[in-house]
């Protein structure tokens, strides 16, 4: 059987275990230190808390030490190995390679997308060095996961959901050149969002005051089955820094599809254990998105930036057919709500905002009725009912057990079983009295111990022939001894998988890295050199100099998606940010695009 992983982010212990309970087989989540969302760390304690939670359902935590480090902090880093390990953590996500030269605990390392995966080259050689999984570059299509996936053994990670980077991971040096702030270091100050003016070399304005470089959202949620079939076996959600709201939803909705898949196909199974019941009907279009792309999964290149804007937009509702002096009428049979809030694009494109005061009809009555004009499209933003119900309990997730109910005058004798075989055996030296109703006696011991009791959802069976009277309120100590004695025998028998790393000399196929190797400390030094590497360029933020570097690669291409793309027109473009300004060089052979400092 091939295990599939949906694997949640998790900005917090609370919405760890909220992905946890929506249907995640696993989680990301930063600790104090060197994961790749500055904003979203944890202390030691609340980690060892949501690992005990999820291994409570055979549910994975993974924590993410994955920024370069500098000289002085190796030590740090491999003491926050050390204290995952010890907090019970199933990998840690990783970029930096001193990590492999360092004595660690035996955890499983992931490669994290940030060493930019590309190749089955790059790929093999992860797993030749002691990798057990690579997480894929965002960038590549079903074609080059099949091939990759051919050429190595090792677990495929692939980023399915959320937010996109514009430049290949890892190879983002931008926010650093421009503000300090690294990417590499977890602190991205994000200029690809920001607003630009296109320019010619000649001087001409292309575009003016537009999100060149903010992308859509990622869904591949109809990719699924192809994904699966191309040898990927853990399905990532990007969003360590989204809300209680968004992990739930989208956990949720990603739970479904994978289910409808492991439905019909008996050869998959999920990778953790119970099932989980929804209080509401998933929607990702209900949640933060600047509109979705499928990106280059499928080989072909697309429009995939959100240009106008790299705020969220939300579900689109309609086209405004006519406007009178406070209300508009829409062409759509989706409704908005009171309280709603909307989103348009007004004949400059420039995103406008309200809220939906109240509805009349098919006349909806906003706050402020600027900017709106027929024919414009209108976008919810803030589905108020929906947010609402996201608010109070909206799933829970049960383990299915069997309890085997056995009974003498003198004894009983209580045989729990869980999905995963896992047994508990409970005695009790009780003696009950003589039914007067049999049938009432037995409903009885059925009912109370077939309660929902934490994690388990219990069918109970009968195994004697003859059936006493219990009080009910000793049946239901009984249930909450057994599901104690499950729970640590679950506990107990839960299979935490060790990995040490073996160093060898596997060479690299290069014998000279740059700085887009993000190389800054010693030991990723001497790491590279042990595997063949003869010269090796310090990491950018240890050079701190953007002088003839490139700042950015990109597999999107801003000639492609203002529709300037012509064979043997590549000329150099520049990009005004207020003071800033910015080259754009495009390889059109590898159909790439570089960013550089002008």
């Amino acid at each position: 059987m091939r295990k599939l992983e949906l694997l949640a982010p998790a900005k917090n212990l609370e919405l760890g275990k909220m992905a946890i309970d929506h249907g995640a087989d696993a989680v990301y989540i930063g600790a104090s230190r060197f994961g790749a969302r500055e904003s979203a760390s944890n202390s030691i304690e609340n980690i060892e808390k949501l690992v005990k939670y999820a291994h409570r359902y055979y549910a994975k935590v993974y924590v993410t030490e994955n920024t370069v480090f500098y000289e002085s902090e190796l030590e740090q880093a491999q003491q926050l190995a050390v204290d995952v390990c010890n907090a019970g953590c199933d990998a840690l996500i990783i970029q930096d390679m001193s990590l492999l030269e360092m004595d660690l605990p035996p955890i499983p390392l992931f490669a994290s997308t940030q060493a930019n995966s590309q190749t089955p080259e790059q790929v093999k050689f992860f797993e030749n060095v002691g990798f057990e999984r690579i997480i894929l570059a965002r960038e590549l299509s079903l074609k080059q996961i099949t091939e990759i996936a051919k050429n190595t053994t090792v677990d495929l990670e692939f980023f399915v959901h959320g937010s996109l980077c514009v430049s290949y991971s890892g190879q983002c040096y931008l926010s650093c050149a421009l503000t300090g702030r690294s990417a590499n270091r977890g602190c991205c100050a994000q200029p690809c969002r920001s607003a630009y003016d296109l320019m010619d070399k000649s001087g001409k304005i292309i575009a003016k005051n537009k999100h060149l470089l903010s992308l859509k959202d990622l869904n591949l949620s109809v990719h699924l089955d192809d994904l699966i079939k191309a040898g990927i076996s853990s399905f990532k959600i990007e969003g360590r820094l989204k809300d209680a709201s968004y992990v739930k939803n989208a956990v949720a909705y990603y739970r479904k599809r994978l289910d409808e898949f492991l439905n019909t196909n008996p050869d998959y199974e999920k990778s953790s254990s119970g099932s989980t019941a929804l209080m509401f009907e998933p929607n990702v279009n209900l949640s933060f998105s600047r509109g979705f792309t499928n990106y280059f999964i499928d080989g072909n290149r697309k429009k995939t930036a959100s240009l106008n804007t790299a705020k969220s937009i939300g579900e689109e509702i309609g086209k405004i057919k006519y406007t009178a002096q406070n209300y508009f009428v829409i062409d759509s049979e989706k409704f908005l709500q009171n309280g709603d809030g909307i989103c348009f694009f007004d004949k400059y494109s420039n995103l406008c905002g309200t809220r939906i005061n109240t509805i009349v009809g098919e006349k909806i009555f906003p706050v402020s009725m600027a900017n709106l004009k027929p024919e414009i499209i209108i976008f919810r933003s803030y589905n108020q009912l929906f947010e609402k119900s996201m608010k109070q309990k909206t799933a829970f997730r049960k383990i299915k057990a069997t309890i085997k109910f056995t009974s003498t005058e003198e004894k009983i004798i209580l045989l729990a079983t869980d999905e995963d075989k896992n047994s508990a055996i409970l005695e009790i030296s009780q003696i009950g009295d003589i039914a007067q109703n049999t049938e009432l006696a037995m409903n009885s011991i059925i009912k109370n111990l077939s309660k929902t009791d934490g994690i388990f959802s219990f069918n109970v069976e009968i195994c004697s022939s003859q059936i006493l009277f219990y009080k009910i309120s000793a049946i239901n100590e009984w249930r909450r001894k057994i599901v104690e004695l499950l729970l640590v025998e679950r506990e107990k028998n839960y299979c935490r998988k060790q990995s040490k790393i073996v160093k060898n000399n596997i060479p690299l196929n290069k014998t000279n890295l740059d700085y887009t190797s993000n190389i800054a400390n010693s030991l990723s030094v001497a790491f590279y050199k042990r595997h063949g590497v003869e010269k090796i360029q310090n990491a950018f933020e240890i050079e701190n100099s953007a002088e003839n570097k490139v700042l950015m690669f990109n597999k999107y291409c801003i000639r492609y998606e203002l529709g300037l793309c012509k064979h043997g027109h590549n000329e150099d473009l520049f990009l005004l940010n207020n003071k800033q300004k910015l080259r754009v060089s495009f390889d059109c052979k590898k159909c790439e695009m570089k960013i550089l400092k002008d």
